[in-house]
């Protein structure tokens, strides 16, 4: 029973989640515009997703499961699942784990060419977001060690994903899929920021080059707030030029969350105890309710 414990949270089934509200939003805007949904290309698109998304979680705790074991800053989000090592799971098993869901995403590709018969542009999408993804941890390359591994997973969640959910249903591409991404590519990148600020030590005895080591934590922690800042007017320019006034009020739902983040960050900048829990959970919690509030829009519209 302690094993299988130690698994699912090895697997991070809070990620998941936070995945499947992205895909739902692409779906619900090809909904809105009134495209016939398949039910059962949602569902093999939806697993496609996640199988991915496993294998490079799996994959990251692999690589990273030596250094996460010295992290004395590891939070309920961040750090490592704390899954690995003496009296824990075999590291093995989290290589283990990604080679079979690499072997499930295969033939689970096959099945959805034959059943969905994807796009152009879709086939381009599901070959970047694979080599983003296992390039994420995976050396040689190794993303997130390089300070662009950041840049290319907010682009692979806010603008791929959506972009994917949405061409398995429509077989094109609409503008309000990016109009949609935008803001959310910058509260990813806030997020993704914040979550590195508790391993900015550990990160850094481990020359792991992230995002924000390459910048220094003062210069993180003020790009953190900008991008908070920027999702939010993103979200009033594309009303602006078109977006749907209710998922732009919508997403505007989101602004305390965001408010009270951009003031979590600023106090831990001016020298207040940090609160590592409450400052990651804070920068998910942002994100996600963005999207799941635009997606609920869409939806119900």
């Amino acid at each position: 029973m302690r094993s299988l414990l130690l698994f699912i949270r090895l697997t991070r089934p809070l990620f998941l989640a936070g995945t499947a509200v992205i895909y739902a939003l692409g779906v619900g805007i090809a909904h809105y515009l009134g495209v016939p949904l398949n039910w059962g290309v949602y569902a093999l698109g939806q697993a496609w997703v996640f199988l991915l998304q496993l294998s490079t979680q799996y994959l990251n705790e692999y690589y990273d499961s030596f250094a996460d074991q010295e992290n004395t800053n590891r939070t309920f989000i961040t750090g490592g699942s704390d899954s690995l090592g003496e009296d824990k799971l075999p590291r093995r098993v989290a290589l283990m784990a990604a080679l079979t869901c690499l072997a499930f995403l295969a033939s689970l590709t096959v099945l959805l060419i034959a059943r969905a018969n994807p796009s152009p542009t879709a086939y381009l999408i599901m070959v970047l977001a694979f080599l983003g993804s296992f390039f994420y941890s995976t050396p040689p390359v190794r993303l997130e060690a390089t300070g662009y591994g950041e840049l290319t997973t907010s682009f692979m969640i806010a603008f791929l994903l959506p972009s994917f959910a949405f061409q398995l249903q429509a077989g094109e591409l609409n503008r309000l899929v990016a109009m949609s991404a935008f803001p959310l590519f910058a509260l990813h990148m806030a997020m993704l920021l914040a979550f590195e600020l508790p391993d900015y030590s550990n990160d850094l005895m481990f020359e792991k080059r992230t995002i924000m080591v390459r910048l220094g934590w003062a210069t993180g922690m003020t790009l953190h707030n900008v991008m908070i800042l920027s999702a939010f007017l993103l979200l009033l320019f594309a009303g602006a030029f078109g977006f749907p006034w209710f998922a732009m009020l919508a997403g505007l739902l989101s602004l305390p969350i965001g408010l009270f983040q951009f003031w979590q960050m600023r106090s831990i900048a001016h020298g207040a105890p940090a609160n590592w829990n409450g400052l990651t959970i804070g920068a998910a919690a942002l994100f996600i309710s963005m999207a799941y509030f635009i997606a609920f829009a869409f939806w119900t519209n």
